[in-house]
């Protein structure tokens, strides 16, 4: 009777190490994020709610942010494992030296636009002559804005620029201190749409290409946190495509719930996310998953990021980006609710 209760105690001590070993063996990743929340961060927020990161043994942790620049920098200063941003700046940072690459593009056309009011019937950069517009010194819509008002056969003699701080464009464009304003269409839009509806004069139909909001690591963290890295990302790109197949509102519930403090919209965040999917996909990639990035795309964006000044000609696209790091088989079975 001793000896069959020692050996009870003796598997239940070993029982509770093994279960004590696999809540340990989840591999962490710290993710920073591009922003404070809003509607792009719905697939992280999804992910974590639904058990899909636990699932595949990732112990994922998810820290607001404060601007693409920053959350760049600091990821490529080795402080986080990953981040959430936009991925023309880390072409930038990574041109000056800091050694990050997309690992995944989600928002793979320009995301940048020209707001106007809906009820302007306003169509183009030609339509703006005499036009007071709205900007943010040292965005990244800075150096393109004479290419963009010369699409319309202006220059910035024929319109009146008003230089504003980010936090202050969308005060002034609803305030109707600005006629319109260059910033994040898929941001702004669901933001101003119940005080100014509004349209967006697109910089990716005048041929000012790059990708938008997609992940981005170090080539370090590639090397030593591969495999986990590359559960994370497909599970992101596959909670998207989740996400886009009609199951927005579940992701704009888990936006709130994960950040209760921020007493978010929920009709902002899914005007937001509806807003996305109109830039995931362009003629290069319309057919793959989502994460997975063209060459031919980033040439293009390489080439665009060239003409404003902002990297040196004759980039390689393959320098700036891997598709290393997407499962496609993790990112189908997330798309369909079963990682």
């Amino acid at each position: 009777m001793k000896m069959t209760s020692k050996l009870g105690l003796t598997a239940a001590f070993l029982c509770g190490m093994l279960t004590f070993n696999a809540a340990h063996a989840a591999d962490t990743i710290n993710v920073r994020l591009d922003w404070t929340p809003w509607g792009v961060q719905a697939p992280f927020h999804l992910a974590a709610a639904k058990g899909w990161f636990a699932k595949q043994g990732l112990d994922v942790k998810l820290e607001d942010g404060n601007g693409s620049v920053t959350t760049v920098q600091i990821v490529g200063n080795g402080e986080f494992d990953i981040g959430h941003a936009a991925l023309a700046p880390m072409a930038i940072a990574r041109a000056k030296g800091l050694p990050v690459k997309a690992v995944a593009a989600f928002a793979r056309q320009n995301d940048i636009g020209l707001l106007v009011p809906a009820e302007s019937g306003w169509k183009s950069p030609a339509d703006l002559k005499g036009k007071k517009l709205a900007y943010t010194a040292g965005s990244l819509e800075t150096p393109f804005l004479d290419r963009f008002l010369a699409a319309g056969g202006l220059t910035r003699n024929d319109v009146e620029l008003i230089s504003v701080d980010a936090a202050a464009k969308a005060g002034t464009y609803m305030a109707g201190r600005a006629d319109g304003a260059f910033s994040s269409a898929p941001f702004f839009l669901g933001v101003v749409k119940a005080q100014r509806p509004s349209s967006n004069i697109r910089f990716a139909d005048l041929g000012l290409s790059f990708p938008s909001f997609g992940l981005v690591a170090t080539e370090q963290k590639i090397k030593e946190k591969g495999a986990a890295l590359t559960r994370f990302a497909s599970i992101a790109a596959g909670a998207w495509m989740y996400i886009e197949a009609g199951n927005e509102d579940e992701a704009v519930k888990a936006i709130i719930a994960a950040r209760p403090q921020a007493k978010l919209n929920p009709v902002v965040l899914r005007d937001q996310i509806d807003a996305l999917k109109g830039y995931f996909r362009t003629p290069a990639t319309k057919d793959g998953p989502l994460g997975v990035m063209a060459e031919a795309d980033w040439t293009t964006a390489l080439e665009t990021l060239s003409s404003g000044g902002l990297i040196p000609a004759g980039q390689k696209a393959a320098d700036y980006y891997t598709n290393d790091l997407l499962d496609t088989k993790l990112i189908a079975a997330t798309a369909k609710g079963a990682p």
